[in-house]
């Protein structure tokens, strides 16, 4: 009897033990920002008219990506991996903000952006504006949005740009950069920490 009393003492311990290891800090996929500081705040109107402002979806983690409707394949690829990202969060993807933000605005009109990326998923916000509210907003993030022309092409030209998706906390902070090959899974994973944890 006490030699099966010590036999269970000793499994928990070793128990216990694994799950004290399985605590350990959480080691994101992401790029992760070694001193996360307030997000860049900007407001721009969406195709309602209505004012978006990066500050007030605190509560909430946001992802966003810069790119542009005529996108050949960037773009509908992140946006496509950001639908299957949201479903697999399950009930946490309410928590989750994707905001589709252009670097195009030339051809890309608020109402434009807005049913492109609502085409992905309902729940996602397309925002496009004058180039005076843009351009503060890719410095702030260090995006690259380069305009190059496509002689003989209907499209006149096209836009070679970063393809990271920045994500800001619930907290307002700026926390991780994904890179664009980042496998989904990794990324719901880093997704469901910061929702979870903030």
């Amino acid at each position: 009897m006490l030699r099966l009393t010590h036999l269970i003492r000793l499994i928990s311990l070793v128990a216990l033990a694994i799950l004290l290891a399985s605590c350990g800090p959480y080691t994101f996929h992401g790029q992760q920002i070694e001193s996360p500081t307030p997000a860049a705040d900007f407001t721009i109107v969406d195709q309602n008219g209505q004012p978006f402002q990066l500050s007030a979806q605190h509560g909430k983690v946001v992802a966003l990506f810069f790119g542009f409707t005529h996108c050949p394949d960037v773009c509908p690829t992140a946006l496509a991996d950001m639908k299957s990202i949201r479903q697999q969060l399950g009930s946490d993807a309410d928590k989750l903000e994707v905001v589709f933000v252009s670097i195009d605005p030339e051809r890309d009109t608020p109402d434009l952006v807005s049913r492109y990326a609502k085409a992905f998923d309902p729940s996602f916000i397309g925002l496009s504006g004058p180039p005076a509210t843009l351009e503060p907003l890719y410095q702030a993030y260090g995006v690259t949005a380069i305009k190059r022309e496509l002689p003989g092409s209907a499209l006149g030209y096209t836009m070679d740009h970063s393809t990271y998706v920045y994500v800001i906390d619930t907290a307002g902070r700026w926390r991780l950069v994904l890179p664009y090959d980042l496998p989904v899974n990794d990324v719901v994973s880093d997704l469901r920490y910061l929702i979870k944890n903030g």
